[in-house]
């Protein structure tokens, strides 16, 4: 049965009249949609990375790859500022060392950061002394907890050792051929443990924050050590127990 000929008229008149009134608030509704994806377009993303050209953070866990999972956050990260990251053992120093300064020297890469936990703590200063020889110095070191005592030469911008004094944590001396600043911070009074100080998110602050001065010349991260925490602050935070400072990897 075919619909009357006026109904359709009216039918097909209502649409075309409220057709045309709803027109500007689609094109509105669109318009509010799109908005946000305009805002987080290719100009803010490289805003947000171009300070970080020219940058890369190289993060050494320790033994087993098992100990020092806290190096895999911490990347996460600093690759959301924008700053490439890689994360291996510290076995592969060497090798690591060859490939930093190979990028260094073709100008992909003109600021070399690393950072190592436990054993990769201690291989630091050998890589920063491998770095130099192949022309390429390192601008910022951060160890976190070598359970050896170590010897730095070389040249390195900053070197940051954070120890845990009453665990297995050792400064870190400097010979004669050592060029540039040395800083042995004991976090052992605030409450950090060998198994731990990787994970800790007042480590990461720390570390963040002095990696972020060098990238983005932005504040240093103030160093001084503070006063111990309230205990349930401490367990709160996840920094483990006295006990844990004792292990080591």
């Amino acid at each position: 049965m075919k619909p009357h000929s006026g109904c359709r008229s009216f039918v097909g008149g209502f649409s075309a009249l409220f057709g045309q009134r709803l027109r500007p608030l689609r094109t509105m509704a669109i318009a509010l949609l799109l908005a946000p994806l305009v805002g987080a377009g290719p100009a803010n993303a490289a805003a947000a990375t171009s300070g970080a050209s020219g940058a890369h953070v190289y993060l050494l866990r320790g033994v087993l790859n098992i100990f020092s999972l806290g190096l895999d956050d911490l990347a996460v990260k600093l690759r959301r500022q924008g700053i490439p990251v890689t994360v291996a053992n510290y076995l592969a120093w060497s090798s690591l060392a060859d490939e930093a300064a190979a990028e260094y020297r073709s100008g992909r890469t003109r600021t070399i950061i690393l950072v190592g936990h436990s054993s990769g703590a201690t291989a630091l200063p050998d890589m920063v002394e491998r770095l130099d020889r192949l022309g390429a110095p390192v601008k910022l070191a951060i160890g976190l907890d070598s359970v050896f005592r170590t010897r730095l030469s070389g040249r390195v911008g900053r070197y940051v050792n954070f120890y845990v004094a009453n665990g297995n944590g050792e400064p870190v001396a400097k010979t004669k051929q050592f060029r540039g600043t040395l800083e042995n911070v004991d976090v052992g009074k605030i409450g950090m443990a060998h198994l731990t100080i990787d994970k800790s998110e007042i480590m990461h602050r720390k570390v963040i924050g002095a990696i972020d001065a060098v990238v983005f010349g932005g504040p240093k991260a103030m160093y001084a050590v503070q006063k111990p925490q309230p205990e349930a602050n401490v367990a709160k935070q996840g920094m483990g127990t006295a006990g844990a400072a004792t292990a080591h990897n």
